[in-house]
Order: structure tokens, then C-alpha cells, then sequence
């Protein structure tokens, strides 16, 4: 990693630590480099205006000054390419058209050489995205399970049945790369999985829901998680 990477890095790393701060050693271990060159990147950060505190002694570290302003976040231009290239990669995504917005509006504002080679670099990135949901049903179901309403759909079941249900959205779970809604069935009167590409038609009622919680769906696979908790966070 080229040093201006690195302090981009690290002034990133920082500012996710809120309070709890980073210790010189973690820094060190987070990106392959010795103390010693943690500690001169903090005094660049520093010296460019990024407003640090320090705590000396165990259980001490580095973080940014709470409430401090600070300068916009820019992003390297691999950076930016690695944004355009996530939600192009997943529009059957959740919210995906708003993540296609949010990383618009953040490469719009990236200083214009940064903005020239990221989109440079972006075209020498292909992706050849499955077809998806219409956007009034992923806006549906995006829409009942952010204002917690009731869902109604009409599903094909894999034999071809179409039912019509009503639906308690819980939440969105993508496995084999393959989106679900899961959610409580009044048809059922259970937690179903229901294929998002399956759903032909869906509506939110007025109706909210009556508060079935995510633990009556079960526990994850060891191998998932929510994006709140992915590492990049």
C-alpha cells in the first residue's frame, strides 16, 4: 500500500473508532507497518489538519477529537471504482437504487482528478447483472419492511401456484445469490422465505405489523451476518 493510501487508511480507521480511540500496535498490525511509521503517519495527519487526541500509557491510543469538524471524506480512485463496482455488480439488491444514488452523489463531489481516474478505472470494470424484480415490487417490499406494514403479494410457488398473502416483512436475506424476503405468513401462520424473483405482485397496506420479532426466524448460518456488523464497518 502506497503511503498516501495508507494515511487515507488510517484517517478512515480513525474515524470509525469514535471514543474507544486505536492504539499505535493495533494500527500497526491493521496495516502491515511498524510503530514507529504508524506514529509519524499520525504526526502528517495531524500536521494536514485532521484533529487527533492521544492517551498515553495501557489501554491508550489515538482517535479523533469529538465534535471536531472535520475535512471531507475523499476516497482514492480504487476506492471509488470498488463502490460503482459493488451496487452494479447487486441491482436485485435491497435499496440497491439508492445505493446507486448515494455512490453517484459521493463520486460527484470527489476533486476532479480523483473523479477522472476512478472513472477511468471503473471502465475497465465489466458486469453483466442478472435480471431483476420490476421496481414497483422491490419498491414494495423495500417500503413495507423500512415502515414495518403489511405486505401483500401474489406468489408463484415453485410447483406454479400463485397464492395471494399477506405478509408481516421481517427481513432481507441474500444466499447463493439469491434474495428472499422473509417474513410472518397469515396464510401459514409461520416465518416463510418467500423468493423475491417469485413475487408477481406486491402492495403495502395501511396496516402495521404486530411486532413478531427476528429471533422467531432462528439463528443465521455461521457464515452470515447482518451488514451492519461486515468488517468494512
Amino acid at each position: 500500500m502506497k503511503r498516501a493510501e495508507r494515511l487515507h487508511a488510517l484517517s478512515e480507521a480513525l474515524r470509525r473508532s469514535g471514543r474507544r480511540g486505536c492504539s499505535a500496535e493495533g494500527l500497526a498490525e491493521q496495516f502491515g507497518v511498524s510503530v514507529r511509521t504508524v506514529k509519524r503517519d499520525l504526526d502528517a495527519l495531524e500536521n494536514a489538519g485532521l484533529p487527533l487526541w492521544s492517551r498515553p500509557g495501557p489501554g491508550g491510543g489515538y482517535g479523533v477529537v469529538p465534535g471536531a469538524n472535520l475535512p471531507p471524506i475523499t476516497l482514492s480512485p480504487a476506492e471509488a471504482t470498488a463502490l460503482m463496482a459493488a451496487v452494479a455488480a447487486a441491482p436485485d439488491a435491497p435499496y440497491a437504487d439508492l445505493a446507486t444514488a448515494g455512490v453517484r452523489k459521493i463520486i460527484d463531489v470527489l476533486d476532479p482528478v480523483t473523479r477522472q481516474r476512478s472513472e477511468t478505472l471503473a471502465g475497465r470494470v465489466w458486469v453483466n447483472p442478472a435480471d431483476t424484480p420490476s421496481r414497483p415490487i422491490r419498491s414494495a417490499l423495500e417500503q413495507a419492511l423500512a415502515d414495518q406494514r403489511v405486505l401483500r403479494i401474489h406468489y408463484r410457488a415453485g410447483s406454479g401456484e400463485i397464492t395471494k398473502r399477506d405478509v408481516e416483512p421481517m427481513l432481507f436475506a441474500s444466499t447463493g445469490s439469491t434474495w428472499y424476503l422473509i417474513g410472518w405468513c397469515r396464510l401459514r401462520d409461520a416465518v416463510r422465505w418467500f423468493m423475491v424473483t417469485r413475487i408477481q405482485k406486491a402492495s403495502v397496506s395501511t396496516e402495521a405489523c404486530s411486532g413478531h420479532t427476528l429471533e422467531q426466524v432462528g439463528a443465521p448460518p455461521p457464515t452470515a451476518r447482518s451488514v451492519s456488523q461486515s468488517p468494512v464497518w
